[in-house]
């Protein structure tokens, strides 16, 4: 059993495997190789080998074998020549005469043993990594094991499924399709090969290699679990999408959540689902909650633009607009276009605007009131406010109805200007026309509109509002 576990997973398959070597004894040469002496055939034989490495680095394993070949046959009892020769075998599919290479090896120098033990231990710590869903630990592992048994299809195939857990898929689908090139019939490697389609939501293309690894491996569990979850997950989204065009929201939102429940390793396809549902959110006016799964979408995938252009708009609704800026500067660091640059340019006005007095607030007008919905506020808050009508209050009272009396004033002077207005609305500074708002007197204003040079009179209730 342990020449077994030796072939498929051990130090024999470490290519210039830096083990103790034994000094070579002569073997069958021309006459001219029977002059060098033991040092000069150790020299030799290691140019061989190196040049071996060469070939086996380009991938070329036949020339590796052969130089290879030429360096045991100059040193026969060079345990770390059998080795390299052996991973050489292994990719050449030669497995028998790799198993008898290392069992070579192993006669020769029974580190190769030790560091075969070193491996099991590294494969132990990998499976209880992958228990606790410590998939970085289950790469650190294979790739420790990896460096002395190069060739190990397994261990290859538990860190590639690990890198794909880990959102590594280009990594993962490198080594998968390494295997596959090898041999396209391996299930394990098709299993790999989908889960990373699948994680990067290109769910039809992923269930093709599914079906294909369980054509190979009928009872291959991870193979149709992740087959079941990657039908279940395109029907139940295409579900809520169909609601969605049809204005059932409820209905939509309702589907989208089931989706979000199939598969939570799934980060990208999530991702969607939670900006699909924000979508849903801000059409039924739950503008809080599309947030939070905009909010939810991004913490998935830090690269969904859409998710951040839908909170981005949420916050300008819920004129949270120091928020809205954040987004649409991180959308226009990223996307450099001139929608993007415009939707910046009005988050950051909206920003500026709310910095100032809202005068339509101070009025209590909509934004598009008309100019007598102005007038006819201003008349009730000037009244409402004016200093004659608190003379009888406390100084505290008397001072902040005559600082809204002011803001009234403020407030109908440029509302009912069309100029200022408009320079007001488009959050132009007012100062530029020569408006300067800590001068200014409200009592010029009420007695231009209330008209008399005595100005308004507050006696006998005239007040009354």
């Amino acid at each position: 059993m342990l020449y077994v576990t030796t072939a498929v997973c051990s130090p024999a398959f470490l290519i210039d495997g830096k083990m103790a070597t034994e000094s070579c004894d002569a073997v069958n040469m021309d006459p001219d190789m029977e002059l060098l002496s033991d040092e000069e055939l150790e020299r030799e034989a290691e140019s061989f080998k190196e040049q071996g490495n060469a070939f086996y680095v380009k991938k070329d394993y036949a020339e590796a074998f052969n130089y290879y070949t030429k360096a045991i046959d100059m040193c026969p009892k060079n345990a770390s020549y059998y080795g390299n020769r052996a991973a050489t075998l292994m990719m050449l599919c030669r497995y028998r005469d790799a198993l008898e290479d290392c069992q070579q090896a192993v006669r020769l120098d029974n580190t190769f043993i030790k560091n075969a033990e070193s491996i099991l231990e590294y494969e132990r710590m990998a499976e209880i990594g992958f228990e606790k869903r410590d998939f970085r630990m289950v790469v650190f592992c294979m790739d420790r094991a990896l460096d002395s048994a190069s060739a190990c299809h397994k261990f290859k195939i538990l860190k590639a499924e690990c890198l794909a857990l880990l959102g590594r898929y280009p990594e993962a689908q490198s080594v998968a399709s390494d295997i596959l090139r090898m041999d396209s019939t391996n299930a394990d490697a098709l299993y790999v090969r989908g889960l990373c389609l699948y994680y990067e939501d290109c769910i039809d293309k992923a269930v093709q290699f599914f079906v294909q690894a369980l054509r190979m491996a009928p009872d291959h569990d991870k193979a149709r679990l992740a087959c079941r979850n990657a039908k279940a997950l395109k029907a139940k989204k295409e579900e809520g999408n169909k609601a969605f065009k049809e204005g059932n929201y409820e209905a939509a939102c309702e589907l989208y959540s089931e989706a979000l429940t199939i598969d939570p390793n799934n980060i990208k396809t999530n991702a969607k689902l939670y900006c699909n549902r924000a979508t849903v959110g801000s059409k039924l006016k739950k503008l809080e909650q599309a947030i939070e799964d905009c909010t939810k979408a991004i913490k998935l995938d830090e690269t969904y633009i859409k998710a951040y252009l839908r909170r981005a708009q949420c916050y300008m609704d819920t004129e949270q607009y120091e928020e809205a800026v954040r987004d649409y500067e991180k959308v226009y660091q990223t996307e450099k276009t001139k929608e993007h640059k415009q939707l910046l340019k009005n988050s950051q006005l909206e920003l500026k605007k709310s910095k100032r007095k809202d005068y339509y607030k101070i009025l209590g007008v909509d934004k598009n009131a008309t100019e007598e919905e102005i007038k006819k506020a201003y008349r009730k808050r000037a009244l409402l406010h004016h200093p004659d009508r608190h003379s009888g209050a406390s100084a505290e009272v008397q001072k902040e109805e005559e600082k809204k009396f002011k803001e009234v004033g403020e407030a109908f002077s440029v509302l009912s200007d069309a100029k200022k207005k408009s320079r007001y609305d488009t959050g132009q500074d007012l100062e530029d026309d020569g408006m300067n708002m800590g001068d200014f007197d409200a009592n010029n204003i009420f007695k231009a509109f209330f008209g008399g040079p005595g100005g308004f009179s507050f006696e006998g209730n005239i007040c009354s509002v």
